[in-house]
C-alpha cells in the first residue's frame, strides 16, 4: 500500500450530545468501510454512554470536558484548570496513538483535542452542524486545517477561515431505517392508525411533552410516541396514566425504528435530528429548544420552514391546539403530507458522512 493510501488513525472528538456523537459514529463508520482506524473521543456523561452503547465495533475513549462558563465568571478559574489538564491528556493520547488527523464534531468535548493536534502539526477539522456556528467551534475553528459545515448560511458567520459545505453525517442504520410495520412491531405500537413520535432530545422538553399529552386526551384515536427523556420520563409517564394511545419512553435506544414507525415526528431543531428527518423524508413540526445559544435552533428550524419541509412554531407560541392542526392539516391530509415528505427529502444530503471521511483521509476529488 503506497503512502496516500495508508491506513489512517483518526481521532474523532464527539461526546457531549447525541447531535455531536451521532454524526461521529456515522463519519467513524465510513473510515472503517475505507480500511481505516478511527478512534471516538466522547464525554464522561450518561448521554454518551447510553448512546455509544451499541456500537460495539467502535472503538470509543473517555476525556473529561466541561462546558466553558461566561468568560467573566468565577467559574472560569476551574474550567481552565481542567482545560489544561484535558489539553495534556489529549496530546498524550494523540502521540501514543499516533494520530495522524483529528476531527471534531462540535461542543468543548472538541476544542482541546483538536487544539493538541494542532500544536503537533496534524491536520486538524471541526464539523458544524448548525445555521449558526456554537462559541466553541468558532474558538474552535482557530486551529482547523478547515472547517466542514452542515449548512451553507454558517459559512458567514465564520469570517476569514477555509470552509467547506458537506452536510450532516448520518448512521448507517438511519439511512436503513426499517418498513413501518416491522418498526411498529418491534417498538409494541399499535400496527394501524395515525401515529406521531415526540422527541425533544437530550435537552428534554417538558412543556411539549406536557401539551402532547393533553392533545392525546383530546384525540383518542391518534398515538403518540414519547421519548421523554430520563428526567422527565416519571413525570410524563404519570401524566399519561390511563392513556391507551401514548407509550412514553425516557430513552430510544432505536431512533430509526421510531422514526420509521411515525407518520410524522414533533421535535427540537437540533441539527443533527433536522438531518435525520430530512434523510428519511418525515413530516415534522418543529419546536425549536428556546435556550440554545444564539436562539441556534430557531434559525436550523426556519431553514426547513421556508422550504416547505416543516411547520415551525416557536414553544412560547406552541398550544395543544397547533398539535392537533398538525395532525388534522399534515398527517391525515395524504397531499399536504406527501408534499412536506418531499420537501423534506430535497434538504437531504445522505452522503456527508463519505465525503467527510474522504476528505480526513485526502482521498477526495
Amino acid at each position: 500500500m503506497n503512502e496516500e493510501k495508508k491506513s489512517l488513525r483518526v481521532i474523532i472528538a464527539c461526546g457531549g450530545t447525541g447531535g455531536h456523537m451521532f454524526p461521529g459514529i456515522a463519519v467513524a463508520q465510513q473510515l472503517r468501510a475505507m480500511g481505516h482506524r478511527p478512534m471516538l473521543l466522547i464525554s464522561r456523561k450518561e448521554v454518551d454512554a447510553d448512546g455509544s452503547r451499541k456500537y460495539g465495533d467502535l472503538e470509543f475513549h473517555s476525556v473529561p470536558a466541561i462546558a466553558k462558563p461566561r468568560t467573566f465568571s468565577l467559574r472560569m478559574v476551574g474550567f481552565l484548570i481542567q482545560f489544561v489538564k484535558t489539553l495534556a491528556e489529549c496530546r498524550r493520547l494523540l502521540k501514543r496513538e499516533k494520530a495522524d488527523v483529528v476531527l471534531g464534531m462540535g461542543g468543548f468535548t472538541s476544542l482541546a483535542p483538536v487544539w493538541a493536534g494542532h500544536t503537533m502539526g496534524l491536520r486538524t477539522y471541526v464539523h458544524d452542524s448548525n445555521a449558526i456556528p456554537g462559541r466553541a467551534n468558532r474558538l474552535t475553528a482557530r486551529f482547523c486545517t478547515e472547517v466542514l459545515l452542515g449548512l451553507s448560511e454558517a459559512e458567514k458567520r465564520l469570517p476569514g477561515r477555509v470552509c467547506r459545505v458537506v452536510g450532516t453525517p448520518v448512521r448507517d442504520e438511519v439511512a436503513t431505517a426499517p418498513a413501518q410495520a416491522a418498526a411498529r412491531e418491534s417498538l409494541g405500537l399499535p400496527a394501524h392508525g395515525t401515529l406521531v413520535l415526540v422527541t425533544g432530545g437530550s435537552q428534554g422538553a417538558q412543556k411539549l411533552n406536557s401539551l402532547v399529552v393533553q392533545a392525546a386526551k383530546e384525540a383518542p384515536d391518534v398515538h403518540f410516541l414519547i421519548i421523554a427523556g430520563k428526567a422527565d420520563c416519571e413525570r410524563v409517564t404519570a401524566l399519561a396514566q390511563g392513556l391507551q394511545n401514548v407509550k412514553v419512553l425516557g430513552f430510544c435506544a432505536d431512533m430509526p425504528a421510531a422514526y420509521a414507525a411515525a407518520d410524522g415526528v414533533i421535535a427540537r431543531s437540533g441539527a443533527s435530528t433536522l438531518t435525520e428527518l430530512s434523510v428519511l423524508g418525515k413530516a415534522c413540526l418543529l419546536v425549536p429548544y428556546p435556550f440554545a445559544v444564539d436562539n441556534h435552533q430557531y434559525y436550523n428550524a426556519k431553514i426547513f420552514s421556508d422550504a416547505g419541509a416543516a411547520v415551525l412554531c416557536p414553544q412560547e407560541d406552541l398550544t395543544t391546539q397547533q398539535i392537533l392542526t398538525f395532525v388534522k392539516d399534515v398527517l391525515r391530509q395524504p397531499d399536504a403530507r406527501d408534499a412536506m415528505q418531499r420537501a423534506m427529502l430535497r434538504q437531504a444530503r445522505p452522503h456527508a458522512a463519505q465525503a467527510i471521511a474522504q476528505i480526513l483521509a485526502g482521498d477526495e476529488a
